[in-house]
């Protein structure tokens, strides 16, 4: 099968774009192809600038789904995504795509110098790097490699631990400080002291950032200002999560027994 290829082209965003952080999804639906039923459906709702969110759900109800629509990896198939007023379809891929940050489940890390997976086009000098290294905790490390900011970093990050391609990945998004910051599982697969880290440094740098939290563990967004609860690709819940909890016939109350349940069961 023949995928279609991505339109690169349109227009460039406003230098400064985003400024507030501001996502509106305005009947939103995305299908992975047009003879299947929508991962996402008619989901229209409005995430504030700075609002720290959580979206949970069961496995296919459409929570990585959500990201893959703002970076336009698949591209919706009814309505709209806006960031601060404007609809994210105008706008070149590269473009866009620079103006939000994510740190995913799975580290991406580049073959090349640790120098070129910070700041792959050169646009920062070595005091920022360095600044963001200590930042993530990773200047130690990359000051005892043979040839720190531009030794080598094999194919697949092969000669870091998991946790340190996560930390350099956490590094790459300080620096580029992004309005938007997407996080899908980014605590997944490191131990619970890398997981507090990065949870702490994440609510430290992107204190003004608009933060999504893609997240399996409950845990993990509990301290989120709002909780969108997604089943089988529509939003059955959005509030604080305090109040969530508070609904014992609830989709986010339920979700939460069985977490609790199967944590006692460990």
């Amino acid at each position: 099968m023949q995928l279609p290829r991505e339109r690169w082209e349109g227009d460039l965003p406003p230098q400064n774009w985003p400024i507030y952080g501001r996502i509106r999804f305005v009947g939103f639906e995305l299908r992975y192809r047009p003879e299947l039923a929508p991962a996402i459906r008619n989901l229209s709702v409005e995430i504030e600038p700075g609002e720290r969110i959580g979206v949970v759900g069961r496995t296919g109800a459409g929570k990585s789904t959500l990201l893959l629509g703002l970076f336009r990896i698949v591209e919706a198939s009814a309505g709209r995504i806006e960031i601060d007023g404007m609809d994210i379809r105008n706008f070149a891929l590269e473009e866009l795509r620079l103006k939000i940050g994510i740190i995913p489940q799975d580290p991406v890390v580049f073959s090349g110098s640790v120098r070129k997976n910070l700041d792959p086009f050169s646009a920062h000098s070595d005091e920022q790097l360095w600044e963001v290294l200590r930042r993530a905790e990773l200047e130690t490390l990359v000051r005892q490699m043979p040839s720190d900011l531009d030794t080598p970093i094999h194919e697949g990050g092969s000669n870091l631990s998991i946790g340190q391609r996560q930390l350099l990945c956490l590094a790459r998004a300080i620096l580029r400080q992004n309005r938007i910051l997407l996080l899908d599982e980014a605590t997944a697969s490191v131990d619970v002291s890398t997981d507090e880290f990065i949870q702490r440094t994440i609510r430290a740098e992107f204190a003004q950032a608009t933060v999504i939290t893609i997240a399996h563990r409950l845990n993990t967004v509990m301290d989120c200002d709002r909780i969108m609860v997604l089943d089988a690709g529509r939003l059955v819940e959005f509030d604080r999560p305090t109040v969530l909890l508070r609904r014992s016939q609830g989709a986010f109350a339920a979700l939460w027994r069985e977490e609790q349940g199967h944590s006692r069961m460990l």
